[in-house]
């Protein structure tokens, strides 16, 4: 199943949202992310989806002092469109999001079939659904500074698809694929613009790269 993400307009996005809590996963607005669904309660709240619009808020969990508690969420994550869907032979859907827009939880509301959900404000990324704009990126200084960063962590990648991905696009796919910290992936979501997003990412691979700190003391919240 495909579909175009892109033609969503602001009107049309839903004042609640049933939300995905995962530590240290990060969507993007027209990033892809694929999932793997075997809970009870997201494979009922992929269904759901599937019947009402296919959107889903990614969000991370603050982490909780009492591990039997509920974790409370960020406040900021990001609603993807399934775009592809399977079902497996034991049950499970693998799908992939498409990030559509970024959202701000207002409250929680009553959990149905066992997932979360909220209601959500979209007022702040309204951008988010317009065209890409271009954003000055040092790709050589990028890839020189990726490459170093890879190297230490034993990870292959495809420089020649890297050297020839868009500008946005391969900032998205970087902040979505580099093993940051939760602290650090949420300042990448958080970031106003594409240019921050830019900036800040060139800065945690510089620092990872050059052997710096790998908590996510870099970025608080």
């Amino acid at each position: 199943m495909t579909d175009d993400p892109f033609g969503t307009r602001y009107e049309d996005l839903p004042a609640t949202l049933p939300v995905f809590p995962l530590t240290g996963v990060l969507l993007l607005p027209r990033g892809k992310l694929p999932l793997n669904i075997f809970e009870p309660r997201y494979l009922a709240m992929t269904r759901d989806a599937l019947g009402a619009g296919r959107l889903i808020g990614m969000i991370q969990p603050r982490l909780a002092d009492d591990p039997a508690e509920v974790p409370a969420l960020y406040e900021i994550g990001c609603a993807g469109r399934i775009t592809q869907f399977a079902e497996t032979d034991d049950g499970r859907y693998l799908i992939t999001l498409t990030g559509v827009c970024r959202f701000a939880i207002t409250e929680e509301v009553a959990s149905m079939r066992g997932y979360r959900r909220a209601q959500v404000d979209w007022s702040r990324f309204r951008q988010d659904l317009d065209e890409p704009t271009g954003v000055s990126l040092d790709r050589e200084g990028l890839v020189e500074r990726l490459q170093r960063y890879f190297d230490g962590r034993g990870i292959q990648a495809d420089w020649n698809s890297i050297r020839s991905t868009s500008d946005e696009r391969l900032v998205t796919t970087l902040a979505m694929v580099c093993p940051f910290e939760p602290g650090e992936k949420q300042g990448l979501l958080e970031c106003p613009s594409l240019e921050d997003r830019s900036a800040l990412l060139m800065a945690l691979i510089e620092m990872a790269a050059a052997g710096g700190d790998k908590g996510d003391d870099h970025v608080r919240h």
